[in-house]
């Protein structure tokens, strides 16, 4: 119908700009119409045509409206009242360099314990609004770590595989000789290669890594401050307590928070991308399926994060 309508209404067109219409005055229209019998049907029927139709290509626009295409390597996340989050598995792994991505911005030491570190445009921004407040208030904020893509937490996970570098307090590498017993220790505290949160530069660890600290004094202010305030400005501690409510993942880190606005919409993207069979390139990569790295320690979060 669509193709037939088109037709004739260029035909009418074409009609309408003549000369057999234009060089007649309107007074004679009647005339002309008596001496126009075998064309006034073709006419009368392209208007019913015309006016009767609906847009041809509206059922098609409806149709493309209503799909999602994704890929295993990309997926789209809509964020309410955002612009749409493309999320592709090596982002997720962190197989990037944060100073050269066009969304991260360096933090500068005002708020940081050294140069050097980035996080994502939009984190950095409410981190900001959230020290001025804290700051106000008595607390005084500071980013230790930031974003930490997958060559330097290769670099941590290897030091202590190779027990270069403590885990939980122990050479992991002489404590541990079975490769999963060894994994699950550092596990502890610290991700595998392509698995950690901080790759998304959404997340920040602030003022100290040890949790004792924050058991008393001005930890504890900073703290508590942190837990009362923080999701005011999209923020959330991903690692609690382990229990009935988290039962797998990392111990709790006090001093961990992600910026939930977007790590939602990474968590669901991981759920989804990431497999255990395809975190590799580092050692100890072969323990990832064994302990189920994606299910527990990438989606073995706070639910209150999710």
């Amino acid at each position: 119908m669509g193709i037939i309508q088109s037709k004739n209404v260029v035909l009418l067109g074409m009609l309408l700009k003549s000369e057999l219409f234009t060089n007649y005055d309107i007074r004679f229209f009647p005339i002309f119409i008596t001496k126009m019998k075998l064309f006034t049907p073709l006419i009368l029927f392209a208007l019913f045509l015309f006016f009767s139709c609906g847009e041809p290509t509206a059922a098609i626009d409806e149709s493309l409206e209503d799909t999602e295409e994704i890929s295993s390597d990309v997926m789209e996340e809509k964020d309410e009242g955002k612009t749409e989050i493309k999320v592709s598995a090596d982002f997720l792994r962190g197989k990037f360099a944060p100073e050269q991505h066009e969304d991260f911005v360096e933090i500068s030491t005002k708020y940081a314990s050294r140069e050097g570190m980035y996080l994502q445009r939009e984190v950095y921004e409410a981190f900001k609004q959230m020290y001025e407040v804290a700051k106000k208030e008595g607390i005084s904020l500071e980013i230790r770590s930031a974003t930490r893509n997958f060559d330097a937490q290769k670099r941590i996970w290897e030091n202590k595989w190779l027990g270069k570098r403590p885990s939980a307090g122990v050479n992991a590498m002489e404590t541990y000789p079975d490769p999963v017993d060894r994994a699950n220790n550092i596990l502890l505290y610290s991700s595998m290669p392509g698995t950690s949160r901080h790759h998304w530069g959404t997340d920040i660890d602030l003022n100290s890594f040890d949790n004792s600290w924050f058991a008393e004094g001005e930890g504890l202010k900073l703290y508590n401050w942190m837990l009362e305030n923080a999701s005011n400005f999209g923020f959330c501690q991903p690692y609690t307590e382990l229990g009935e409510d988290r039962p797998t993942g990392y111990q709790e880190e006090k001093w961990h928070w992600s910026y939930l606005p977007l790590a939602v919409s990474y968590t669901q993207a991981a759920k989804k991308l990431l497999r255990n069979e395809d975190i590799s390139g580092f050692m100890g990569a072969e323990t990832a399926i064994e302990i189920g790295i994606v299910e527990n320690y990438v989606l073995g979060i706070n639910p209150v994060c999710k």
